[in-house]
């Protein structure tokens, strides 16, 4: 597959997205979009993050005042997959969301206030860990090339159960791509969607970071100081 970016006139970023789009259209996943202007319940509520949970907090959230009112900016595209879970019409779910998010943390090389994430949600009668796995593996090798090192490891979100981290080598090193799992049964409830008939999956990650690893970038934020020597680049 021919990359956007290597036709000369598209960001780094918008480029990868295109690609993720292929990609994951030939495993017959479309694409779906939601509000940066996100509400609580659907960023944290609808994800069964407790109401003390420390991404709340301001450090991580950027709130709209007044902070009763439950506005904010999205902290993630996974607010996407819970709208999506919510509109459940009794049909197998398979999509992704590609978009901006919003995080209120220090900026270097590897962290920005706001980048691009990927987020998907698979819904289906017989949905199960290993066609996550199969999903992935097919998307990273597509993407990065059919040497590249992938990692599954153990971890927790509290909208998936089981959930897994996944890293892939990077100069020598692990580097965090991805995270994901199984719904969780209570995020399904919230939804209104029957957990013992449906089953389904959930991921997410930066493509910024994808970018980095796919172009050899060792600072993010390249990605965003307008500079087009970046674009003209490639």
């Amino acid at each position: 597959m021919e990359s956007e970016l290597q036709k000369g006139y598209l960001h780094p970023i918008t480029a990868m997205i295109r690609d993720i789009i292929t990609i994951f259209g030939e495993l017959g996943f479309t694409v779906g979009e939601g509000p940066e202007l996100e509400t609580e319940q659907y960023n944290f509520d609808a994800l069964n993050v407790p109401a003390q949970h420390p991404s709340r907090d301001m450090q991580d959230t950027f709130w709209l005042k007044p902070k009763s009112a439950g506005s904010l900016l999205r902290t993630h595209t996974t607010s996407v997959t819970a709208r999506e879970l919510t509109a459940f019409t009794g049909a197998p779910i398979r999509k992704i969301f590609p978009g901006k998010v919003f995080r209120n943390e220090a900026t270097d090389a590897t962290h920005e206030a706001q980048f691009y994430q990927l987020d998907a949600v698979y819904v289906d009668r017989d949905v199960s860990l290993a066609h996550l796995k199969g999903t992935l593996d097919y998307f990273f090798k597509k993407l990065l090339g059919n040497d590249i090192e992938i990692r599954f490891r153990p971890s927790y979100f509290p909208f998936t159960e089981p959930s897994i981290e996944v890293d892939i080598k990077f100069k020598g090193k692990w580097l965090e791509v991805m995270g994901g799992g199984m719904l969780h049964p209570q995020v399904m409830q919230v939804a209104g969607i029957d957990h013992k008939a449906w089953r389904g999956f959930a991921f997410g990650g930066g493509i910024d970071r994808l970018v980095m690893i796919k172009h050899g970038i060792d600072d993010v934020r390249l990605l965003y100081n307008g500079d087009l020597r970046l674009v003209n680049q490639f």
